[in-house]
């Protein structure tokens, strides 16, 4: 029906609005054709590689060898941490109460939020802060402790990126810079984050008298942002790289059996902090 007081429209410009409902210019797709960012998808497979198709597809060209290098090592590094991180035994337990695996991926996947799994994104944030308060200069290290503390201020002492529960030095942190300072030699990226990374993890030593140094959020937050990805993409990305993990696992807890497995063992009892004993009936 049309609008009051508007003239009926035409079979054509109906077929018009409902074409341009929804637009694109990802993908170009029609009987005998898909074209990703104007290339034949058969130009495509068997000629690039999944990182450099995350990159096409959300950035609209194809990078460089050395750009895809980098960034699939970034996707590399962020697999998996164990049956102990939440998303990982969140899929397990989910596969012990029946869910097939999408259940148990999409279920896992939406634990990862601000704080499991949202690190890496909130650390590409206080990157770019640093690097718009330094604009074209090189960043200072008063003005990056400036910027940190106005963040610090708005979003609590933690900083993202920086420190690990598990790992004094995180493994994974430290092979991703020394990419990074390869990639920079090679020109492939400027390093100017990674120097405002540097230089938190500086004053966070210094405020805390302890090494306090890049984990893997950090690192990751370091190449993505090298790379010019937005922070906004800090977390899909990061996502892209765990649900591997969590397909393996899910996987793995396919073939291993279970039924309504929980968080902890039986064996192991919770503490209860409630009322002691009573009862309705009088004594």
């Amino acid at each position: 029906m049309s609008a009051k007081g508007s003239s009926p429209k035409s079979a054509e410009e109906k077929l018009a609005g409902a074409s341009e409902w929804w637009s694109t210019s990802i993908i170009d797709i029609e009987p005998g054709k898909i074209a990703i960012r104007g290339y034949p998808i058969q130009e495509l497979i068997g000629r690039i590689g999944f990182a450099q198709m995350v990159w096409l597809m959300l950035r609209g060209e194809i990078p460089t060898p050395a750009q895809a290098r980098l960034l699939e090592a970034a996707l590399v590094a962020a697999v998996d941490h164990g049956p102990h991180a939440p998303s990982i035994a969140i899929a397990r337990m989910a596969v012990t109460c029946g869910l097939p695996l999408n259940g148990a991926m999409a279920s896992a996947i939406n634990a990862l939020d601000d704080i499991h799994g949202g690190a890496g994104q909130q650390c590409m944030e206080l990157l770019a802060a640093i690097d718009a308060d330094a604009g074209q200069r090189e960043a200072t290290e008063e003005g990056v402790a400036a910027v940190l503390e106005r963040y610090r201020a708005e979003h609590g002492k933690i900083v993202p990126g920086f420190g690990h529960r598990w790992h004094g030095v995180d493994p994974r942190a430290v092979r991703l810079l020394q990419l990074v300072g390869e990639a920079e030699q090679a020109g492939v990226v400027a390093g100017r984050f990674a120097r405002h990374a540097k230089t938190v993890e500086r004053l966070l030593e210094g405020q805390k008298r302890a090494p306090i140094p890049m984990n893997i959020d950090g690192a990751t937050a370091v190449i993505y942002s090298e790379l010019g990805f937005a922070p906004a993409l800090g977390r899909g990305i990061f996502i892209l790289s765990r649900s591997v993990g969590i397909l393996a696992h899910a996987w793995e807890q396919t073939g291993q059996g279970g039924r309504i497995k929980g968080p902890m063992s039986p064996d192991i009892p919770y503490r209860y902090t409630g009322a002691a004993k009573r009862s309705l009936d009088p004594q």
